[in-house]
């Protein structure tokens, strides 16, 4: 790969590294990941014009670097990768420093095919494929024993969902920002300001994400942030609810099975979500009676009582 790099850009590396499925070299004391790509070519497109107006607004994104070719995508061996000269990449960011981002990049209108906001439908679909998905390929044992309880909580989180949207519109007062596919914790820019992760969604997608991973770290901090998201804000009863309707939607352990049904990862990142499910279920009814000091919230009744 190191040869094929130096001839798309032109380029001459010193060494090349391997972090999982990206391509790590220096070069002139920037960093570089050559990483694999899935995105649409209209997300492509918006993708571009999107870091552009974050640069004009001094908001950190990773340049897209073109090849020779001048294009955005290199095909190698039928599949697409992208350069990236990665900015401050282990710098890491709190709750805080997300909330001051929303604010620079709240979206006047929405007219971008990067908008994903059909949370029920996106996990109705999830949900479908996995279960076909079981019937097909041998799985892992700690998934069958598991996966059940964590589709039966996804129905809950679209049940969830599409009551909110029966009850309350969308409105302009909904902000709708510049978010990402996901967030992780610890929450670096190697992540965040890599603008192959961008969408727009309801500013609550990343600040649930965010919480989410940070519990599997440290379960207090978890609650803090959320705390501290609450007190900072004023969201509109709609998306206090999807706020938690998020929370309640298990990214986390669907995150975790990709990975052992492509054969990326072994099972313990399984185990230790598992382990946590009862302190999960205690997180989220304090969650819940912590954003409904706020909001009135739809009841869950075997979670909330």
């Amino acid at each position: 790969m190191k040869q094929t790099i130096e001839y798309y850009y032109s380029l001459k590396l010193d060494k090349l590294f391997i972090e999982g499925d990206a391509y790590h070299f220096i070069l002139d004391d920037s960093d570089y990941y050559f990483v694999f790509c899935n995105r649409t070519i209209d997300d492509l497109k918006e993708i571009v014009e999107c870091s552009r107006q974050l640069k004009e607004k001094n908001v950190i994104c990773h340049d897209i670097i073109l090849n020779n070719k001048q294009e955005v995508i290199t095909k190698i061996e039928d599949v697409n990768y992208i350069l990236l000269k990665v900015a401050n990449k282990d710098r890491e960011l709190s709750i805080v420093e997300i909330i001051e981002q929303n604010k620079k990049t709240k979206l006047s209108s929405i007219k971008t095919k990067l908008y994903r906001n059909d949370w029920a439908n996106l996990w109705s679909k999830k949900i479908d494929y996995i279960e076909s998905q079981l019937n097909e390929v041998e799985v892992d044992r700690v998934v069958r024993k598991s996966i059940d309880y964590y589709i039966g909580l996804t129905e809950n989180a679209i049940y969830y969902v599409t009551k909110i949207s029966q009850l309350y519109n969308i409105s302009e007062n909904d902000n709708v920002v510049l978010s990402h596919r996901r967030i992780y914790y610890p929450n670096t820019n190697l992540n965040y300001a890599n603008p192959l992760t961008f969408i727009f969604d309801l500013e609550v997608r990343d600040v649930a994400e965010y919480i989410k991973s940070l519990y599997f770290y440290n379960e207090t901090d978890a609650f803090l942030e959320l705390q501290t998201y609450l007190k900072s804000v004023s969201l509109t009863q709609y998306s206090y609810n999807m706020l938690f309707a998020r929370l309640l939607y298990p990214s986390y352990y669907f995150d975790c099975y990709e990975k052992i049904v492509n054969k990326k990862q072994d099972s313990e990142c399984l185990i230790k979500i598992i382990s946590k499910v009862d302190n999960y279920e205690n997180f989220i009814r304090k969650a819940y009676n912590e954003i409904s000091l706020y909001a009135k919230l739809e009841k869950i009744n075997w979670l909330i009582y």
